[in-house]
Order: C-alpha cells, then structure tokens, then sequence
C-alpha cells in the first residue's frame, strides 16, 4: 500500500470527530411515517403547539364542581343542591349558581361558574344535596386550559429521538405523522475464507462466522433494517465486485475482517484505491484496524470497515459505528455515563482502551463498574457477560479501585 494521504494512526477522539464530520457532510433527508412507525425515528423538524393542552378547564378527580366562596369560611361542612352532571365527553352547557354544585368525572370540560373540585371521597350525599366533609383548597383538582402547553410553544427539537412519550404529545396535537430522517439502509458483509456459516460442519482451520449474526443484532437493536451478504472469499476480484454492488444499493456497507496489514487485508487497498478513505487505524484497543471510506468509484455508500475479532467488532461498532448511524440521522452523540471501578486495574499500552465490564447502581445510588480480566479481542464469553465498554484514557496507568471513569453502555 502506498503512503496514506489521509488520516492514519489518529487518536480515538480524533476519530470521532471524523466521524461526526463525515455523517454531517452525509445527513439523510426527511421523510414523513405515521405515528405508529415513527418511534425510534429522529425527527427531522421541530413540532410547534398549535392547541393548548389541556384544550379547555377540566376536573382532574371524580367528584363535584362548585364556586369555592360557597364554602365554609371556618372549613364546616357545607350543604349545597346537585342540580346536574358533566362527564368527559360533549359539553353539557351546564351552569353552577350560587350554593349549587354540578357532578363531574375526570377531564370533564368544568361547567361555567364553578372554579374548584372536590372529591367524591370528600363528600355525602343526601338525596339532591351534596354534603362537603373537607373543603378543597381554592381552585384545586382543576386543570386549567393551556397550563401544560400553550400555542405556538416548542413541543419537540429536531434531532429528537422519537419516544412513546414524545409520539403522546404529538397525537394530544391531532398529529397523525412526523418528520422524521430517513434511517440508513446498511449491507453487511463479513469476510475471510476461515468462516463457516452456523449450523454447518467445520474443517481444519475453520470457524463459524459470528460477526455478521452479531453486527445484524446490533443494528436491529438500534431500529435498523440491515441486509446481510453472503461471506467474502479472499478473493480480490470478488470483493471488489461485491462492493461495488452494494455500493450502488445502500447508503452504508458494513464489512467484518480483512481490513489490518496482512496479505490477506485487502480492503486498505481497495478502498486507497477506488474510493475516499477518511480514516484508517484508530489508536484503540481492541479495533485499530478499522477503516471508513468513502465509495467513489464502488459507489455513492459509505464503507465501514471494522475489525475480525468479534470483541472488535462489537467495541468499534458501539464505539464509532452507532455514533456514525447516529450521526446520519442528525442524533447528537450519546453520552457516556460515569462509575467507579470495582476492583483494581492496570493498564500497561498507549492506546485507549475500551475494557468490556458488568456496570450496576448499588443501594446508596453509588455507579460501579466491574471490570472483565478476559480482555483479548477474542474473547466473546467475556463480551457476553458484560453488559458495557469500560473507557480507559490513552497512556499507561493503574487504576485503584473507587477511580470514577467513563462507561459506554451496550
């Protein structure tokens, strides 16, 4: 391979910011689902009230609204006539006068003239007369018109993630879409002439291809659609092909394998080659290898290129994958949480190092983190009885127990 022109051997934050920079030059254009497919979505635009909520005064209990200066000034029981019932639903256009109350159900519209509700519990009744035991406070149990949100407030950001929260608020507006930005189309492709798919015999030297059942999984999970590609042999000519087609077809191909120095590596040149390559060997562990690349001639998608190690593919793709996919749709990064390590570690290279660990809250709200010993970028059982990456900054060190790091959740 010649001398690389672009960034090589660069430092994980570095790194980063290629990425962010790459997915905003890259940003997917909106689109518009319905509510029911919108979770998960990023919005593309920003939703503005257009009708207060709650739309009109409405009684937050069962029970009855009255005029609170129909009360007792000393809190003594007060009698006053029932000449009526409103429940949620129509409008009853009802009226309470003066020493007069009105039945009411919860988020019933509140009858003119009444500006309290007190509770059914709070109450007797002696045939059309309504016994208050215990006076409500003035004003109490109403739910004025507006207090929630008024018009023209911001209800939702663009570059909000769309929750079941946020998809309520949008439907207590009328709105039956949103504006979402459209999710990445991904291909998937591991590599090597070792891989046997599951399910079928190995062979001396052979082993089942876990990356792509993994990497498949992990883009699911993040509401993904990915299509997976028969393995890659070590074949030039077939892989160049390969991506060339999925090129052509998806906005990012995601490849497992065959991206580090050795002679069977042949993605670095490829993609030297034939198309744009905006970062390659990141200064981590594990992952190094990995390479993200522009198509050029292989076509208009953007390459992934990630390591064979299944624990490097898992760590670089919640590392630098997500955040690309993220990064696309106008998500903002996510943030990284803070805990205390459990037990004593050292750390004996430069590069930073993402140590896969058991992350929990303990009884006095304390965030700890365990870190796993099996730290080999083969190691899977380690990778799978933890449950988050463990960041540990660039540069020898020893960490004592108690020391507060970052944690990136799986």
């Amino acid at each position: 391979m010649t001398e690389p022109t672009f960034p090589f051997r660069v430092p994980f934050d570095e790194a980063c910011g290629i990425v962010d920079a790459v997915a905003a030059e890259r940003r997917l254009q909106p689109q518009t689902v319905s509510l029911s497919r919108a979770h998960g979505h990023v919005l593309a635009r920003d939703v503005v009230a257009t009708l207060p909520q709650p739309p009109f005064d409405n009684s937050a209990m069962d029970g009855f609204a009255l005029r609170h200066a129909d009360l007792a000034a000393d809190g003594a029981p007060t009698r006053l006539r029932l000449t009526g019932e409103q429940f949620a639903g129509p409008d009853a256009a009802l009226t309470v006068e003066s020493g007069t109350c009105v039945r009411i159900t919860t988020g019933a519209p509140l009858p003119a003239g009444a500006d309290t509700v007190v509770m059914k519990e709070n109450t007797a009744l002696e045939g059309d007369a309504v016994i208050v035991q215990i006076a409500p406070k003035p004003g109490q149990h109403v739910r004025r018109a507006g207090e929630d949100s008024r018009v023209g407030d911001l209800l939702l950001r663009a570059g909000d993630t769309v929750t079941p929260a946020r998809i309520g608020l949008a439907a207590s507006q009328g709105l039956a879409q949103l504006d979402v930005v459209r999710r990445p189309t991904v291909a998937v492709f591991a590599t090597g002439d070792e891989l046997v798919e599951p399910g079928m015999s190995l062979g001396p030297g052979q082993i089942y291809n876990s990356n792509r059942d993994q990497l498949m999984a992990l883009l699911r999970a993040e509401g993904l659609e990915p299509v997976a590609f028969p393995t890659l042999p070590d074949d030039a000519a077939q892989v160049t092909s390969a991506l060339r087609h999925a090129g052509e077809a998806f906005d990012l191909v995601l490849t497992c394998g065959g991206v580090s120095a050795g002679e069977k590596d042949l993605l670095p040149e490829l993609l030297q080659r034939r198309g744009r390559v905006r970062v390659w060997k990141v200064m981590m562990k594990p992952g190094m290898p990995l390479l993200l690349a522009e198509g050029d001639t292989l076509g208009p998608s953007l390459f992934l290129c990630l390591p064979g190690n299944p624990v490097s593919v898992l760590a670089t793709w919640l590392a630098l994958g997500r955040r690309l996919v993220d990064g696309l749709q106008g998500r903002a990064p996510r943030a990284l949480r803070r805990a205390r390590l459990a037990s004593d570690w050292t750390k004996m290279h430069e590069r930073l190092e993402l140590l896969r660990g058991r992350w929990w809250i303990d009884d006095d709200g304390i965030s700890w983190v365990e870190p796993n010993p099996a730290d080999g970028s083969h190691r899977m059982l380690a990778a799978a009885d933890s449950d988050a990456l463990i960041v540990l900054d660039a540069g020898p060190r020893a960490y004592a127990t108690g020391t507060p790091v970052d944690v990136l959740p799986y």
